[in-house]
């Protein structure tokens, strides 16, 4: 069944009130409201993008819903992620997301994957569906959705959010359409662009966006209006502006024939651990650190590389703050020599990457340190549960 084609669905009495007010629509009618109950979305993600857009594309009467999520609820994901709640803390997001789309329409056909989207399992799981949502928040992640629905013709609402601004756009509506590999050729440098963990994100810029891209299902089921294939909407939340960028393939295009390595090609070893991903990093244990610190030595100096705000949050007592652009500008390197003269340097963050980067500058400056893997997260899981998480 094309998305555009009149459709052999049935409303029932209670669909035909639920939806009167896109039956008003002409725009939209009884025809446009059956093309909603017969189509399929994919949503790749049910946090802070996926939240929203889950939401109202349930409200608009979206039939099969989709959602791939491998991730549980926690405390910190409801300043955004507003489709779960306190009670689901703890709990699969695909679960939490699929009750309360339940609750909003009765109606809709849930199809949960608690699991990560892979090259081995992508087709079999976006194949079923008529349009793909990139909620994602990664690189490697983002080229996978946008790989798999080149391949297999299927269009993908693409969103993004980075603190105070946000992307939408639509890729592979039809054979003329841009597509992710458009807009990013090639994936930036690892750690480059820091995620919503490091550099945190307003609350409200997830919801702007995922309406967005909900927004551009809808007329894209429906027929009507004109969708932002071809163009890059960019929204600055804290001027409050929105800026159109045309975006066109490239060319040459790049040749999309198969799935890729796509962790190797962005170059983010995503699956392992912070402190590995330098070669010869040495890395000591949060429980370590304790132990070290219940001895009472002095022969130590415990460096947080965090950023002011977050300190302010919770930190490892009788440490010192010296933020990591603050090192790599090369201003802290006197500093921390200073510190770790005739000492043991350990340094510290809240996961342990952004510890791992400010190791290898200092490295380059002739200073040798530990890395605390996991860093404040971890400290406060393992080590002082009395301690905020964020």
């Amino acid at each position: 069944m094309g998305l555009h084609e009149t459709v052999d669905v049935d409303l029932s009495p209670d669909e035909l009130e639920r939806f009167s007010r896109h039956l008003t629509l002409p725009e939209v009618g009884m025809n446009g409201q059956k093309r909603l109950k017969a189509a399929s979305v994919l949503c790749v993600g049910s946090g802070g993008l996926g939240s929203p857009l889950l939401l109202y594309l349930a409200a608009a009467g979206v039939g099969n819903i989709g959602i791939v999520d491998f991730d549980v609820v926690e405390l910190s994901n409801l300043q955004r992620q507003v489709i779960h709640g306190t009670s689901w803390v703890g709990q699969a997001k695909t679960h939490s997301a699929r009750a309360r789309i339940l609750e909003i329409n009765p109606h809709c056909q849930v199809d949960v994957y608690e699991k990560a989207l892979r090259r081995d399992n992508a087709f079999e799981i976006i194949q079923p569906y008529d349009i793909v949502c990139d909620c994602t928040d990664n690189f490697p992640s983002r080229y996978l959705v946008n790989d798999a629905c080149v391949l297999l013709g299927k269009p993908s609402i693409y969103g993004s959010i980075h603190r105070f601004e946000g992307q939408a756009t639509v890729f592979n509506l039809d054979a003329e359409s841009p597509n992710y590999r458009d807009l990013v050729p090639e994936p930036p440098p690892a750690g480059l662009v820091p995620s919503c963990v490091e550099g945190g994100v307003m609350g409200i810029l997830p919801g702007l966006i995922g309406l967005i891209q909900s927004a551009e299902v809808i007329k894209i089921i429906t027929g009507i209006g004109t969708t932002l294939s071809g163009r890059l909407l960019v929204v600055d939340a804290l001027a409050m502006t929105f800026r159109e960028m045309a975006l066109r393939p490239s060319q040459p295009r790049v040749v999309i024939d198969q799935l890729i390595d796509y962790q190797d090609f962005c170059g983010s070893g995503a699956d392992k651990p912070a402190h590995e991903k330098v070669a010869g990093l040495e890395s000591i244990s949060v429980k370590g650190l304790k132990s070290l610190l219940d001895l009472g030595a002095e022969d130590f100096a415990l460096v947080d590389v965090r950023n002011p705000n977050e300190a302010e949050i919770a930190c490892i007592a009788g440490s010192e703050l010296i933020p990591l652009n603050k090192i790599e500008s090369g201003e802290a390197i006197e500093k921390v020599r200073q510190l770790a003269s005739g000492r043991r340097l350990y340094v510290y963050c809240k996961l342990g990457g952004r510890s791992a980067k400010a190791l290898t500058t200092l490295k380059r400056h002739g200073i040798e340190g530990v890395n605390v893997t996991g860093g404040i997260d971890a400290w406060a899981k393992e080590v002082d549960r009395s301690l905020p998480r964020y």
